[in-house]
């Protein structure tokens, strides 16, 4: 099913892109993400960056569909009663395709959906006697779903700003008896790009 879905986004992208004019473009920025969902009371948001490239495809005057290509750290901090902190690290490969609508002169809105394949995933711990990091990737499901939405500004010079909130529709757990515990991925990002 998830493959299915994946291609047909895939699919569909081709198919608006082939009748639309295209422009090439890169990003980056700083990313502020969480876990959200059960038992996350002691979870802090994770500063990390994301960086990728994308194509934007006008299909109207107005209105463009922007697929891309996102490397992203995810994941969240944490601080327990106990002198515990640590770090969940999750790096993702995201696909965005988003539909952008510009309102007036460069400012544009955007939503759409997002595909992310989870290249690794750790666990940073410190304490006053202890410090290591664990390897989690097992316990964390490969493909995660989530929507986005964002505003921006596109200048006529190339140079476009933006920033977007991620939001997970999916169960990231895949560990034993995670079906009565569910968490997601949320990230806040600000964006400085370039569209060629």
């Amino acid at each position: 099913m998830r493959k299915l879905i994946f291609f047909s986004v895939l699919a569909a992208t081709a198919l608006l892109t082939s009748c639309a004019t295209c422009n090439w473009g890169i990003k980056a920025g700083p990313n502020f993400a969480s876990v959200g969902g059960d038992d996350t009371d002691d979870l802090d948001s994770r500063f990390g960056v994301f960086f990728g490239a994308y194509t934007e495809c006008m299909i109207l005057d107005t209105f463009s569909v922007q697929p891309e290509l996102i490397f992203s750290q995810q994941g969240a901090d944490y601080t327990e009663s106990e002198g515990f902190d640590g770090t969940f690290k999750f790096n993702y490969l995201n696909l965005p395709v988003m539909g952008k609508l510009y309102v007036n002169d460069g400012l544009f809105v955007e939503a759409g959906p997002q595909i992310g394949y989870l290249l690794s995933a750790k666990e940073e711990f410190e304490s006053m006697s202890l410090s290591g990091e664990d390897d989690i990737k097992d316990d964390i499901k490969n493909i995660d779903f989530g929507a986005n939405v964002g505003l921006g500004y596109q200048f006529d010079s190339g140079l476009n700003i933006g920033a977007r909130y991620n939001f997970g529709i999916a169960n990231i757990n895949d560990f034993a008896d995670s079906s009565d515990f569910s968490n997601t991925n949320n990230v806040f990002s600000f964006a400085v790009g370039f569209r060629f």
